[in-house]
């Protein structure tokens, strides 16, 4: 998810907590606790500052968000409060763990997916049946904070009702995903799924032998096909990833990916990204004339 997601996630789980017996330094422990640990996953942004061999495509997301790794971040903010407020409560590790346990399992459910087994195993985990920034749970989550604001004696109580709400949003939509993934998946080589912004709709991209096909997609109104892309699947790549690593490791990160072999470039890129023409995710070298 976004970092706006994960920071009302963090104050949602703030928001399930009875503060009314709290004094201002165990209110502000709680808050750290909640938010902070609802965002450290992604300090692995920092591994672009000393990347110089092209990997920070896999190093993102990777290790950190690796589920083995969640009750390591818990004890690192049952510390920090421990040093900074001067409380020592197994509350608030159990907050922190649940926090970067929701941060790590919710990640899986865009396309952009985590090493959530790492170090495991280093395959990416992507269900694509969520959207990496999800209104719908922006919306739960803001009636929740307008709700508390009227009554605030029910505060937690409005906010654990919003985590029932986004459990099922998230339920609903990736069955959804699911039926739809299962409809493709014995006619073709390859299949994988990128949520839409707009809910229970999604981009189906598939693969069979070097043609990748995008639909867009839905139970409840018939497929419609938006791309129709060639895969240049005999192309040399090895001067490719010699020249530019980041391909390598987009070739590793990516399901699957598109080859571009013409008179300009080599490269490759990643279809589940593919809008208007060109895909966010696209590496490639200018070939010398």
């Amino acid at each position: 998810m976004d970092t706006i997601t994960h920071t009302l996630f963090g104050l949602a789980l703030y928001g399930t907590v009875d503060k009314k017996n709290m004094d201002k330094k165990y209110k502000g422990a709680y808050l750290l606790t909640a938010v902070g640990a609802s965002q450290i996953p992604d300090i692995d942004v920092i591994s672009q500052w000393w990347d110089n061999a092209g990997l920070y495509q896999m190093w993102h997301r990777g290790i950190t968000h690796s589920l083995f790794l969640t009750p390591v971040w818990a004890l690192l903010f049952f510390i920090l409060c421990l040093l900074l407020f001067k409380i020592k409560d197994i509350k608030l590790f159990m907050l922190a763990w649940l926090a970067v346990f929701i941060h790590d399992t919710s990640d899986l459910f865009n396309a952009w997916g985590t090493g959530y087994l790492e170090p495991f195993s280093n395959i990416r985990l992507s269900f694509g049946t969520i959207p990496i920034v999800d209104f719908v749970i922006w919306i739960i989550i803001g009636a929740s904070f307008l709700f508390s604001k009227r009554n605030k004696l029910k505060s937690p109580y409005y906010f654990k009702l919003a985590w029932a709400f986004i459990a099922l949003h998230i339920m609903v939509q990736s069955t959804q995903g699911f039926l739809i993934y299962k409809q493709y998946e014995k006619n073709v080589d390859q299949v994988a799924l990128s949520a839409n912004f707009i809910p229970w709709s999604f981009s189906v991209i598939t693969k069979k032998d070097d043609k990748v096909t995008i639909y867009q997609d839905n139970l409840f109104q018939k497929k419609k096909e938006l791309y129709v892309l060639q895969s240049n699947e005999n192309a040399d790549l090895d001067a490719l990833f010699t020249e530019l690593p980041e391909a390598k490791t987009l070739h590793e990160w990516s399901p699957f990916v598109v080859v571009v072999d013409d008179e300009d470039r080599l490269g490759l890129y990643d279809p589940r990204f593919y809008r208007n023409g060109q895909s966010f995710l696209f590496e490639y070298i200018e070939k010398k004339r």
